[in-house]
């Protein structure tokens, strides 16, 4: 080659190199490219755009290709409890979250881990966490991930490291808040909530200065329980519309509750801002309002402007709610066509087991239908807007069994839209619970408030009625017509427990199971295409990306939550096993290892006794110890009491209940709830059913050595 055409390839280069795009800043997401995702094959936000839907428009994965679907990657966390996660995907690296708020970022393509960061969260903490310690994943922008710890730090990291940029704590540790739900940004403003309602705090949303973390304003979901202004948002619209809903004292004590956990959604042509609004405290309105009163903005769906903070309106949808029937459930927002009409509209399928259609801009119910098994109310009044009643519903005087149960017809797992069936596919629960009015009641900070009975749910030891109660129990798949108002395909689940949910373009609906499954449906009817074993339990909703042309799926695997802590009999008998990410694409030819079981140790009872008071145990066994170790002591996702060595000795008992010598690990002293007798009282009891346990499983085997062989 001569000088001149060196020269001129040189020059040339030079042209071509500085015509290309720099490569974009780790987590240069902003506005403009938010509401872009919802056409490409971006992953940007929780509910994967500002709509919420779930819904992703990639292709290559349809009802065709799926059968071809196999492993691209996998990443095993260090964490063993609930994965709820949903990973975000900027720029070829996916952002996620495990359980105690720790935060990972790995390269999409191939699974390399980029860096991880861990907040440290005390372990004690985990007292407070109702519902395991777990964490929904991220929100990214501009540069900055931000996570919601579960102590109650809104905490911002780099995007390209990982390190710290700002922490502020946006809850008094003095009280039992916790954070498990996602971030989401809004104009510059990172917004979070909290949970901890059950044990005594007043919930409100918050929304921070995404560049140095300082708040911009509050809005308080309850009325202030000092009866005066809070120098917030929500302060005019408290004094007018909410403050004449409460009655009485017992929620000036635990601060009404009302927590905004987990909904949020957000219309940028409207400029507003949705947020659904948790369960009174205590659950029993007798309790908490004199058993009087609509107790606003509990159970509600709010409307606000994000700039300020300012109520737009609301809609309650359970007035005066006793049943633990939050309205913190996904929010949807989708453009229907209704009796003719386009509308913009608002869809949410809560606890209480009716679908919701509101106008988005006005608040106006435009339908709302049992899209689930619902005996606490007959229908809702769609001139006032409010649920009818069943008798007695209320449980004032004797108890009400009902459905749904506490764990909600559908709860927080992600249900997702597809605006080409124009279904929408929802986890759901059937579960029945027996409401008892505990007149015993009085409240307990930092404890379970709910001025329920638990003891009318203790399991029967009878096997015929423990049967019968577990055929009442299922999980369903429901595709859901919102305009139809009916469903139109279901898939039925062995267990209730449920997992979310992704939809996409490729007639798909994607979701994992309580058994240790993930598989793929055909979004027009259901059927099951494709299915991956993933050992673990999934409770995560799955989610879809695309790199270099090639779609991938991706789900955060890892058993827990409300359901495996409060309910472990009904559900699949399963070990706690380290969290992991499964990665799909087409062809995927990777594989995971198995995991290693633990071997299940037994203790020797011989000799071991107690003096304690059984019968009394039980009883407080399930005022205090029910929701994380199962009714009759059955739980086993965290230690199994009847297999544990602290049952063997009084003293190492007192130790853990008493004394707090297992906090570190999220087994908090319970002295300031229970004596050292009360203690000594509950070892009793577990003795006992320990005891019935292992009668039981002898029994099995001389049935299993007797049984004639089969040739």
């Amino acid at each position: 080659m001569n000088t001149t055409k060196l020269i001129l390839s040189l020059a040339f280069a030079a042209i071509l190199a500085g015509c290309q795009k720099p490569a974009p800043a780790p987590g240069a997401v902003d506005a403009a490219r938010l509401q872009a995702a919802e056409t490409n094959g971006e992953w940007l936000s929780y509910g994967r755009t500002y709509s919420e839907q779930r819904f992703s428009p990639l292709t290559k994965i349809d009802t065709k290709t799926v059968g071809d679907l196999g492993l691209a990657w996998h990443h095993e966390f260090d964490t063993d409890r609930g994965q709820e996660a949903t990973p975000l995907m900027v720029d070829g690296v996916l952002y996620t979250t495990t359980a105690w708020s720790k935060v990972y970022a790995l390269d999409a393509r191939t699974g390399e881990l980029k860096w991880s960061y861990d907040p440290k969260v005390d372990g004690s903490k985990g007292f407070d966490a109702c519902c395991d310690v777990v964490n929904r994943g991220v929100a990214v922008w501009n540069g900055k991930v931000f996570v919601g710890a579960l102590d109650g730090r809104l905490i911002a990291l780099d995007a390209a490291t990982g390190k710290e940029v700002w922490s502020v704590q946006t809850t008094d540790t003095s009280k039992p808040y916790t954070i498990t739900g996602a971030p989401r940004v809004v104009k510059g403003k990172v917004l979070i909530g909290n949970g901890g309602a059950e044990y005594g705090v007043r919930g409100y949303l918050s929304a921070y200065n995404v560049d140095d973390g300082k708040l911009v304003w509050r809005f308080y979901m309850t009325p202030n329980p000092e009866g005066k202004p809070d120098g917030a948002a929500s302060d005019k619209v408290l004094a007018e519309k909410a403050a004449g809903t409460w009655f009485g004292d017992g929620w000036k004590k635990s601060g009404g509750g009302g927590t905004p956990w987990d909904a949020m959604a957000y219309d940028p042509a409207l400029d507003l801002l949705y947020v659904g609004v948790g369960n009174g405290t205590p659950w029993n309105r007798i309790d908490r309002s004199a058993n009087n009163g609509d107790n606003l903005f509990v159970s509600s769906i709010l409307a606000l402007k994000p700039d300020t903070g300012e109520y737009v309106w609301h809609y309650q949808t359970t007035p005066g709610e006793s049943w633990d029937y939050t309205a913190t459930q996904q929010i949807t927002l989708a453009d229907l066509t209704i009796e003719g009409k386009p509308r913009k509209v608002l869809m949410q399928a809560p606890k209480n087991g009716f679908f919701y259609v509101l106008d988005r801009a006005t608040g106006e119910l435009l339908s709302a239908t049992p899209y689930s098994q619902v005996t606490w109310a007959t229908g809702v009044d769609m001139k006032t807007g409010r649920p009818i009643e069943a008798p007695g519903v209320r449980y004032e005087s004797k108890p009400s069994l009902q459905f749904p149960a506490p764990f909600g017809a559908h709860n927080w797992h992600p249900m997702a839209f597809n605006p080409q069936t124009g279904l929408v596919y929802i986890p759901t629960q059937q579960v029945p619970f027996a409401y008892v009015n505990d007149g015993k009641y009085s409240y307990r900070h930092g404890s379970w408030n709910t001025g329920v009975d638990f003891l009318a749910n203790a399991l029967p030891d009878d096997k015929a009625q423990l049967a019968a109660v577990k055929a009442m129990m299922k999980g369903e798949l429901v595709a859901w017509d919102p305009v139809a108002k009916k469903a139109r395909w279901k898939v039925e689940h062995p267990y209730f427990w449920n997992a979310g949910v992704l939809t996409t373009a490729g007639g798909l609906v994607f979701q994992g199971s309580a058994e240790g499954q993930f598989a793929a449906y055909d979004a027009a009817d259901g059927k099951k295409l494709w299915s991956y074993k993933t050992e673990n339990g999934v409770i995560a909703a799955p989610m879809t990306y695309e790199l270099d042309g090639e779609q991938y799926v991706a789900i955060m695997v890892g058993y827990g939550g409300a359901g495996a802590l409060s309910s472990p009999s009904f559900l699949p008998d399963r070990p706690r096993l380290p969290g992991r990410l499964l990665v799909f694409k087409l062809g995927g030819k990777a594989t995971a290892p198995a995991y290693e079981l633990p071997e299940k140790i037994d203790i020797d009872l011989t000799g071991v006794s107690s003096p304690g008071d059984a019968q009394h145990g039980f009883a407080l066994y399930h005022q205090n110890c029910q929701v994380c170790h199962g009714p009759n002591a059955s739980g086993a996702y965290l230690p199994d009491l009847k297999r544990s060595q602290m049952l063997t000795t009084a003293e190492a008992f007192k130790s853990v209940v008493i004394d707090g010598a297992s906090a570190s690990r999220g087994m908090a002293s319970f002295s300031r709830f229970l004596s050292p007798a009360d203690a000594e009282d509950i070892r009793a009891y577990v003795l006992t059913e320990a005891r019935k346990a292992k009668g039981q499983a002898q029994a099995r085997a001389n049935a299993k050595a007797s049984a004639p062989a089969r040739g």
